[in-house]
Formats: C-alpha cells, structure tokens, sequence
C-alpha cells in the first residue's frame, strides 16, 4: 500500500530532510585519515539526542540482518556498500567511505547517504563516486507525475551501463515517509514506461549504489556489512525525494547549491 502525503506532511519530511543533510554534511567534514569509525557513530547519536531525533536504525531488525542493528549510521569502507556496520576501523588514505543515514522527527522520516574518498582519492575511485551522483540526479528528474517506477529505474540504470559498473537490484531504493521502508521497491535498473505510475504525494529514497566489478554481492559475517563480490570498490549516493505537480523536490538537499 503506497500512502500519499499531503504537502504539509511532505514539509514535515523536509524538516527531517534538512537535519539528516546536516548530520551528512558533518561527517563528510569529519571523514579524515586517521579517524576510527566509532568516532563517526559516536558524533552521530550526539547529534540524533540532541534534536530530539530517533535513529531509524537503532533496533532495526530486518529478515536478512543480523538481530537488531545497534548503530545510528551504516558506515561502508571500500568493497563494502550498504548496511556497514560501523567498528574499530581507523580509516586509511584513499579509503572510499559510503555514509547512510535515517531518521525521524516528530514521526516522519527521511534518509540520506553519501560517499566519500578520504585523503587522496584516486581517480577511478573519484569516477564511480560521481557516477553514483549522475544516476541520482537521472533518477530524480525522472520522478515526475505521469511518469512510470521504470522510467525512474531505467535512468539510473542507464547512468551506470554507460560508465560501465555493476548494477544490483537486490536491494535499491523505497518509498518511506511515516517508516524508514514502505512501498514501492525502486530498483536501479528497470525499463522505461513499465511499472507504477507516479503521483503527486509519492515521497520514494532514491539510492544508486554501483560496484566497479561484478554486481553479485556477499555479506560479511557480521551479518549486516555487505560487500561486492569479487572485492571492488562501491559507491552510494541517496536523497529523499517528493512527487509533486510541479515535480520532483529533494527533500535531503542543505541548499540549492549542494
């Protein structure tokens, strides 16, 4: 079942929208050689009970994790893409670091994620990054009413076909609003004029993720941290988005020129 937001609901989502852009914003500042990724959790709950906030992440325990996820942010180092569980890592020059991150205020969410290159970045690595980026812009200019799911799956798809990365479509992005996941399932790769239409009201996280390699994936044991398989490196990049009669309008954005 797909609940429309009124737009004062979907205001009520950007304010979420606008702290979790914050949050994000400070841990890219904070993403440094030489600073253990504890660190990065640790400032994170600080700022999730200093809002007022609550983690969508804490307890969450879905089929395919581990018991509940005891953390406030997915943090994923290299060939690790979604769902990292954040440890006694200290990251390291040209670590690629993937940050994702939910919450809620005042019962509405929002979800946001972001990757890095910490220190010096190759530029390979600086490549699927960007690519990351372009498909979710692809995909958000796609989210319009009249429009089709597919057509927004099949932008992003077609991003990561012409840079020519990995696509995987276990897991990709979802609608949310008063829960971290609702329906639809937005896979990133589909066909165009296929699939859901999409209305005003619609609010859907959009989450390119792109591996250099293979697309098949594999979980680590700790039972959340999932990786590429074959060990290449990923990339992450999310934002909440809103259908509106005027189109798309990104929830998770600090500004205009972010």
């Amino acid at each position: 079942m797909i609940e429309l937001k009124s737009p004062a609901e979907i205001e009520r989502m950007r304010t979420t929208g606008a702290f979790v852009a914050q949050v994000l914003a400070e841990l890219r500042a904070k993403a440094a050689v030489g600073v253990n990724l504890l660190d990065l959790e640790h400032h994170t709950r600080t700022l999730i009970r200093d809002r007022g906030a609550e983690s969508c992440y804490w307890d969450y325990a879905p089929s395919f994790g581990r018991g509940p996820f005891r953390n406030t942010v997915c943090l994923s180092v290299n060939d690790a893409v979604l769902h990292g569980l954040p440890h006694d890592y200290v990251l390291r020059d040209g670590d690629v670091l993937s940050m994702d991150l939910a919450v809620a205020i005042d019962g509405w969410v929002a979800d946001a994620a972001v990757t890095v290159v910490v220190g010096t970045p190759a530029e390979a690595d600086v490549r699927l990054v960007r690519a990351t980026e372009e498909a979710l812009a692809a995909g958000i200019e796609a989210a319009r009413p009249g429009n089709r799911l597919g057509d927004v799956s099949a932008a992003i798809g077609a991003v990561a076909a012409a840079h020519g990365y990995g696509v995987n479509t276990e897991f990709g992005g979802h609608g949310l609003g008063r829960t971290m996941h609702e329906d639809p399932h937005v896979p990133n790769r589909g066909r165009p004029g296929r699939g859901l239409l999409l209305r005003p009201g619609m609010t859907l996280a959009l989450e390119p993720w792109f591996t250099a390699g293979s697309a098949r994936i594999v979980m680590d044991p700790d039972g959340w941290t999932i990786r590429s398989a074959d060990g290449s490196r990923t990339a992450h990049s999310e934002h909440t988005v809103a259908i509106t009669e005027d189109g798309p309008v990104v929830l998770t954005r600090l500004g205009d020129g972010e």
